[in-house]
């Protein structure tokens, strides 16, 4: 089985993150910051990942501490889970309309991080949730689940649907990425042999 947990514990931040990739996208997120813990529970839903998350973070200071540094342990989840990556598609990409919004996402399971960012929110804040935190949670997940992620806001004007489209885009995608391919489901997909 595909399954990871890490912890991580810094001044700032304690977090746990359970994943199984070969779920059925069921979540347990408990973050302390809502928005964020609905976004976590598309993510999961949608990409057919089983996650629980616990997360406790200097929330007093502000929600930024706490999405970034789960961002980054659940990439070390999701690289850990892969493990060498043999039989999997790689790749992923996924158009996903919400109401009047609509965003794209590719991603590249390539072990070579990268992150293109074409999203603009049309307010700072969603509730009380700082909206370029979306950007800083992707960022660090990318960089450290070792992917290549592009995501493009192709229409919106509601920051609520452009951020759960985003995140819905991006499970879609990491879905397609992480399942096994039955014609090469034995070989790693490269030609140069590792990923």
């Amino acid at each position: 089985m595909r399954k990871a947990s890490v912890s991580r514990k810094t001044a700032e931040t304690e977090i746990t993150v359970e994943i199984n990739l070969d779920g059925t996208g069921a979540y347990d997120n408990q973050t302390g910051v809502g928005f964020f813990d609905h976004m976590l529970d598309q993510l999961a839903r949608h990409a057919l990942i089983d996650m629980r998350v616990r997360a406790v973070g200097d929330l007093h200071i502000d929600d930024h501490h706490t999405v970034e540094d789960t961002g980054i342990a659940l990439g070390q989840a999701l690289r850990e889970a892969l493990g060498d990556k043999r039989g999997i598609r790689r790749y992923g990409e996924c158009a996903l309309p919400m109401d009047e919004a609509q965003v794209r996402a590719a991603l590249d399971l390539s072990g070579r991080a990268f992150l293109v960012w074409n999203v603009e929110f049309p307010s700072a804040k969603i509730g009380t949730f700082d909206t370029e935190l979306v950007r800083e949670f992707f960022t660090a997940f990318a960089g450290n689940g070792g992917i290549t992620l592009h995501v493009d806001r192709l229409h919106g004007f509601n920051s609520h649907h452009i951020a759960e489209a985003a995140f819905k885009a991006v499970a879609r995608s990491l879905r397609a990425a992480v399942e096994t391919d039955p014609r090469k489901a034995d070989a790693i997909p490269s030609t140069k042999g590792a990923l």
